[in-house]
Formats: C-alpha cells, structure tokens, sequence
C-alpha cells in the first residue's frame, strides 16, 4: 500500500464561502515532478467558479519539470534567511536534509497572499497505521487563554477532536480539546472531509501533541500536532474520487496509494 514516490496534494480555498477544494496532486519520482490536477477541480469550478492557475492553465495536461514548480517552490522560506534554520525546527524537521516535498508536507505551504494549501498523502507504516501532521488553525481566533495553554502544552499530550456543528462559518469544523477543556484550535479544513469518514468507519484515531514552539513563534506555527490512524481496508486515506488525476496516464500511479 505504500507510494513509489512521494505525493503531496493541492488545496484551493473558496475566498467567499472558505470552502476547501482538493484540486491537484503532485508527485516526485527522485528526478521528476509532475503535476495533475484531480477530480476535485471539478466540484470545484461547479461550487464556486474556480479557474485554473495560471502556472498550470490546463485541466486536460500533465505538467512535467526537473525542477520544482515556482507555484510550489514559493511557498517554501529561502535558506539564506536567518531564520531559516528556526523554521525547519519549528516544523520539527531537523534531520531532514531540506528535502522541499518534506517541507511542504509538514508547513502547508499556505501563504496570506493566496487561497492555496498543500497536505501529503499519507503511507502505511509497517504497524499498519497512518500519520498525519498539521499546525493546529485558528489561534489568532481564540482568547489569551487558549494560547496560553497552548504554551504549556507537552509533546505527547493527548487532545479530543469535538465537532463544533453551531460554528456560523463551518457547520463541520472540528475543534481540538485538552483534558482539562481548553480549545487550542482547529483541525485543517482541508483534513474534515477524511477525518469525517474515518470516524464513521469507527477507525481507531488519536491526536497528540507533536511539538510546542514558543512564542515568539507566530500562531500558525505554534502547535504541531500528530494524527495516528489504524489502516482498515474499507477505509484508505484519500482515496475518494476527488483526490484522483483527470488525465489517465499518471491514474496508475494513483491507484498504488
């Protein structure tokens, strides 16, 4: 069940509704990057007009470079800047040997200047589990209080996922709780739609904390959490049609996921 190569999603934002749309995979065979977009750009142009990127203009082609492409190599800091180094820790990425499909596996790439997010598609590891990590969303949003706690937080302290079905801007969000009660945040919008139908096949789920970087690290990146999923075989991650490649060639590939 595991990839030949490494596979990250794309994620486009709705900037009215905050929808999140998967529209594009991109994979990298060590020598290769290849981009497609995926049957999720569908739903997409039908909810909410989306039109193709600019950087990839067709919906019918696969994209091919030796060089990663700038929509994504962007969204990656420049090593030159001095606190690149506090980055990579932050991303608790220290013995990653600045591998950029790793980077932006674990940082998400999101920028404020546009309305994309890229995630990874996730390998069985030889226990028969998945793992996903994410930077808990949403802290700007929350009292002192809730950042506080954040602070205080451990790695490997457990949190509950509850489902905030009143929330007036996403009746799915799922919100993260400390023993003690205290929200420290939100789940991907991104990740609702596979977590949603992991729980409705009762698989075995547990979210923990990663790391807690403090302050002055800036809120998107202050709690870095670690999802841990039992594989079942009616239930592989991101697997849905909206995660499959439009064009045929590369669907092979899709199918090893």
């Amino acid at each position: 069940m595991k990839t030949a190569t490494p596979t990250l999603f794309l994620a486009w934002q709705d900037p009215i509704s905050r929808y999140w749309f998967s529209i594009g995979r991109l994979i990298f065979d060590g020598s290769v990057y290849k981009f497609v977009y995926t049957q999720g750009v569908k739903e997409a142009e039908e909810k909410s007009a989306f039109k193709p990127l600019s950087s990839f203009p067709r919906l019918d082609e696969i994209y091919t470079s030796t060089q990663l492409f700038p929509v994504f190599a962007n969204r990656l800091m420049s090593r030159s800047r001095p606190d690149y180094q506090r980055f990579i820790e932050w991303l608790n990425l220290a013995n990653i040997n600045n591998d950029p499909m790793t980077i932006l596996a674990r940082s998400g790439g999101e920028r404020e200047t546009d309305t994309l997010a890229v995630f990874p598609c996730p390998e069985v590891d030889e226990q028969g589990q998945y793992h996903l990590y994410f930077f808990s969303h949403g802290l700007r949003h929350l009292p002192s209080s809730a950042v506080e706690r954040v602070n205080q937080l451990e790695s490997g302290e457990k949190l509950w996922l509850a489902h905030e079905f009143q929330n007036p801007y996403d009746s799915h969000a799922l919100i993260l709780n400390t023993e003690d009660h205290y929200i420290v945040g939100y789940c991907p919008r991104y990740l609702l739609v596979e977590i949603f139908e992991l729980l409705r096949h009762n698989s075995n789920l547990d979210v923990r904390v990663e790391r807690v970087n403090q302050p002055s690290t800036p809120l998107q990146f202050r709690l870095l959490c670690k999802m841990t999923v039992d594989a079942i075989d009616d239930c592989r991650l991101f697997s849905g049609s909206q995660y499959q490649p439009l064009v045929a060639e590369i669907a092979a590939t899709a199918k090893s996921i």
